[in-house]
């Protein structure tokens, strides 16, 4: 069982733009049973987490033509505002992802806990010690400011990489934080 932050960036690493736009994710070629694709990945998780802001831009653009919650499994929404969850699947909490290990790894069911973001609730998880590895999906666009993929510093390790369509997919165990380099 693992915990894994699966998503795509732009090549100068956002997730998003500044208006929560992925007009730069859904126009590039991708191969749906390519390498890492979604639907493999998705076979092996058992829950997923996420904060508001992707929670929110499901909510606006997935489910907006009326279209279902779109996670079958256990799904979880961390954010401090009192929302109402769209579908008995999804329970909100809050806090430090640590004190939630024990429920998010029992809800998974001996799957893995998808961490479907944002950033910083992916940052979050591996300051807690709990995130195992980013399989990221790394656009040929550039956006210059928007959500960041990843905004602490961590020395990541290259475990594999391919291409799929447009993108250059790569997993990364994650090392350990990046400490400053005192001067010398």
């Amino acid at each position: 069982m693992s915990f894994r932050y699966y998503t795509a960036t732009t090549l100068d690493g956002y997730l998003a733009d500044d208006h929560d736009s992925l007009d730069w994710l859904l126009t590039q070629p991708l191969e749906e049973g390519g390498p890492m694709n979604y639907d493999d990945f998705y076979a092996g998780i058992g829950a997923a987490v996420m904060g508001y802001t992707t929670y929110r831009w499901l909510l606006d653009n997935e489910l907006a033509d009326g279209k279902p919650w779109p996670y079958e499994i256990p799904s979880f929404v961390f954010t401090h505002r009192t929302i109402t969850p769209v579908a008995d699947s999804i329970t909100v909490i809050d806090g430090n992802p640590a004190d939630h290990r024990d429920l998010l790894t029992e809800a998974a069911g001996g799957q893995d806990v998808w961490v479907v973001g944002g950033g910083d609730l992916a940052a979050q998880f591996a300051e807690a010690g709990m995130l195992d590895d980013m399989i990221v999906s790394i656009a040929p666009v550039t956006l210059g400011s928007g959500r960041p993929l990843f905004p602490r510093r961590y020395d990541l390790e290259l475990q594999e990489f391919a291409r799929n369509g447009a993108f250059l997919c790569a997993r990364y165990s994650l090392v350990g934080a990046r400490t400053p380099l005192t001067e010398y």
